[in-house]
């Protein structure tokens, strides 16, 4: 009896050991979810850094971050007042890591060679001075300047394209600021990465991705959208055939939380001039063609008088918007003739906005149902 009651306590001990190691496999060597989230490995920052490799915030130690290797001041971060009167602001969880001068965090992932990704992750810069974030996955790199902060509360999303190269990309995020203080520099929170298939247009519509459905991951819980970063060419942008051309970033914004046209995304224009999506297409020379989309407000407090502006070909066209921040939408067609078998449109918004109950935050009208069709 003895014999058998012991061996059914190793059977259980082993159970529970076998179902240990299964969590510490899914939460240290694969992706693991999160609400419905894919996430880096120890991508939301919650597995905590041993209190021994910790002197105050700093991490010590190039791998004492779990899943993480770090370089320089690298600062392990919850949300909330900080001493000396700052708050840092986590959107997607409790932690995250602030990076000092030239100091970096990098993982290796497993991806296919060919295919395109987009990482989404929080991104903020934590002092008054201009801050910049470098993303780099060999042989990509592009920098995000910081120093504008889209939503008041200074939590803001991005997301960053890049195509694999080879079977392990090493995903890097560095301060490359020298700053007056050595403890500022830029706030990282939540890593999480999509693939991205490729879309290719019909003979029904010569635009891909017209209806902006294929994108970057957008978190379940974030309320602000995601920001395309500027001067993102459409051969790596997180926005799947679309180039974001411009010098300050545009939103990618869901249905869940945004009032959206058309399917569950749309992007939205919300640094004026400043702030424009385009693509190139294929077209036969001195062959009209019609091109429809739709102008509207997300429902998210943006309201007053907008104005979209179109450009293809030689053609042009002013679509005035006047948003009382209900959701509601227009639908405009421009039609031109091709010159050339490459043809560019264009879309930005002439006009700054803020929101009504939030001066603080940038907003603009939203873009969907991209279309270009041949006219018969």
């Amino acid at each position: 009896m003895y014999k058998t009651s012991f061996e059914k306590a190793r059977k259980i001990e082993r159970f529970w050991g076998a179902i240990s190691q299964f969590r510490a496999a899914v939460n240290n060597h694969l992706f693991y979810y999160r609400f419905g989230e894919k996430f880096l490995p120890n991508g939301s920052f919650e597995i905590a850094p041993n209190p021994a490799h910790l002197n105050k915030t700093r991490i010590v130690g190039k791998h004492s971050l779990p899943n993480w290797t770090i370089h320089g001041l690298v600062e392990y971060i919850s949300g909330g007042p900080q001493p000396g009167g700052m708050y840092f602001r986590v959107a997607h969880g409790v932690h995250a890591v602030r990076l000092g001068n030239e100091a970096s965090i990098s993982q290796n992932f497993s991806s296919k060679t060919g295919s395109f990704y987009a990482l989404t992750f929080g991104a903020s810069r934590t002092c008054a001075q201009d801050e910049v974030l470098r993303v780099s996955v060999p042989p990509y790199s592009g920098d995000l300047p910081l120093q504008t902060l889209y939503s008041s509360d200074g939590g803001d999303t991005y997301a960053w394209g890049f195509r694999a190269v080879n079977r392990t990309a090493q995903i890097t995020f560095l301060n490359i600021g020298v700053q007056e203080d050595p403890a500022c520099g830029p706030l990282i929170d939540s890593v999480a990465i999509k693939e991205l298939l490729p879309v290719i247009p019909t003979g029904g519509n010569l635009v891909r991705n017209g209806g902006f459905e294929v994108g970057p991951h957008v978190f379940k819980n974030s309320t602000s959208g995601t920001l395309l970063p500027p001067k993102q060419v459409d051969v790596n942008s997180p926005l799947v055939g679309w180039i974001i051309e411009s010098l300050r970033a545009v939103r990618y914004i869901d249905s869940p939380h945004f009032s959206v046209p058309f399917g569950r995304y749309a992007v939205e224009l919300l640094a004026g001039r400043e702030s424009a999506v385009a693509q190139v297409i294929r077209t036969v020379v001195s062959k009209a063609y019609n091109l429809t989309f739709v102008v509207g407000d997300a429902k998210n407090g943006c309201h007053g008088s907008m104005l979209v502006e179109a450009f293809a070909a030689n053609s042009t066209l002013k679509v005035p918007f006047l948003s009382g921040g209900g959701g509601k939408y227009v639908s405009a067609s421009l039609q031109f003739k091709a010159t050339g078998n490459r043809t560019r449109i264009t879309f930005f918004s002439s006009f700054y906005h803020t929101k009504a109950n939030d001066a603080g935050t940038l907003c603009g009208p939203i873009l969907d149902g991209v279309r270009v069709y041949p006219v018969s």
